[in-house]
């Protein structure tokens, strides 16, 4: 009953968050181009940014994107999983932290045969913050799908003294959505390439959050 009046509190706070919001988007043709083209793609943000990223891509803009998430299967993600559920996504329970290669195979199943595109924090579910973790390299690597940035800038936020610095935006805020350029991993690197891709796609995703903070700028 708890978890149930948290869930739908937390529906409300979001949709006032989002309906509110004089939002823009920026880079929607990427995401839409990388669906039509590949039937589905690996999302990613900063943990920091997952809670208007996690609404975008549930709200149904992008023809063919079918979304899932991925959550940890401790108790900290059962409300979590109530909410993904609440906007019609799909749950995969799972996470680096617990059981990351479980995870991974479930993941390439969903994304391979049934086309779901994973929302997933490479810096989740607890840090360290902006350091980004290869589970989603590797699921990219094994389905061969695209990897795409999102990251929001909003013009008045709370940002929270959490280890990802949380960024809630106040209501009737400025908001801009960024969505960055669709990158397809190689299928086979050695361990000090993967490194490299993981410091690459860290940049793509601050690069990424500085597109949204230029386009917020121009408002």
């Amino acid at each position: 009953m708890a978890y149930r009046l948290a869930v739908g509190l937390s529906v409300i706070l979001l949709e006032v968050l989002w309906r509110t919001g004089r939002i823009r988007f920026v880079g929607e043709d990427r995401l839409q181009s990388a669906i039509s083209e590949h039937g589905a793609v690996v999302p990613v943000c900063w943990h920091q940014h997952l809670l208007l990223c996690a609404r975008y891509v549930a709200a149904r803009r992008i023809k063919g994107l079918r979304i899932g998430f991925l959550i940890s299967p401790s108790l900290d993600g059962e409300a979590p999983s109530m909410l993904a559920r609440a906007y019609g996504a799909q749950v995969i329970r799972g996470s680096g932290t617990y059981t990351g290669a479980q995870a991974v195979r479930v993941l390439y199943k969903q994304v391979k045969v049934e086309r779901l595109s994973p929302l997933i924090t490479p810096d989740g579910p607890r840090g360290p913050r902006f350091i980004f973790k290869g589970g989603a390299i590797t699921v990219a690597q094994l389905c061969g799908v695209p990897i795409v940035s999102l990251a929001y800038a909003a013009r008045r936020a709370k940002i929270f003294g959490t280890w990802d610095k949380f960024v809630l935006p106040f209501p009737f805020s400025r908001i801009v959505i960024a969505i960055g350029e669709p990158y397809l991993p190689p299928r086979k690197v050695t361990a000090e390439e993967m490194e490299a891709l993981q410091q690459q796609l860290a940049e793509r995703l601050h690069d990424t959050y500085l597109q949204a903070q230029a386009e917020l700028s121009k408002a």
